[in-house]
């Protein structure tokens, strides 16, 4: 203590590392090069492989399915911009029907039929609908057939939207 203060001794200045005389950064150049052989060596198992061997089978291995995923929502009300949907879906149809959606197979095929037409979709033309107002909406987003999906339309009620939709708004 010095007049009151205490004085603390300089804290050493640590020296690198050294393993063998090899300085840390050297290690690092040694585990980067090592990693990166590591790599090298697994790339094959990787599907690069696979690529290349669906390279020489020819043209028709060539072919590739365009991306088709879609979400759905239903919301209640008249306007997808103030509605929060009560319910959402996924739909995707490449290379096979999947998602969240309760029939993918057949709302797949009924989009399909429609030519990726939201608003030709089949639909069930022969159902009764009562003619109660408690509007819905309707959004699907997504990619259809590598193309831009953005659809929106509102209902008088879910009764016209599945008559509309059929198989692709009944969720």
């Amino acid at each position: 203590m010095v007049g009151g203060w205490h004085i603390t001794p300089p804290i050493p200045h640590p020296t690198p590392l050294r393993t063998k005389g090899a300085p840390v950064r050297h290690l690092t150049r040694l585990t980067l090069l090592g990693s990166l052989l590591t790599l090298t060596a697994l790339a094959p198992l990787s599907g690069a492989e696979t690529a290349t061997a669906v390279d020489r089978e020819g043209p028709a291995a060539h072919s590739l399915y365009p991306p088709s995923a879609l979400a759905l929502t239903v919301a209640p009300g008249t306007s997808a911009r103030t509605a929060t949907p009560d319910r959402a879906v996924t739909l995707s149809c490449a290379p096979r029907p999947s998602g969240t959606h309760p029939a993918p197979e057949r709302a797949c095929a009924e989009i399909a039929a429609a030519q990726g037409d939201l608003d030709g979709l089949p639909g069930q033309r022969d159902r009764f609908c009562t003619r109660e107002y408690r509007p819905v909406v309707v959004t699907v987003q997504g990619v259809w057939r590598g193309e831009r999906v953005d659809y929106e339309r509102a209902f008088d009620n879910s009764c016209l939207k599945d008559a509309h939709g059929g198989g692709v708004l009944a969720f």
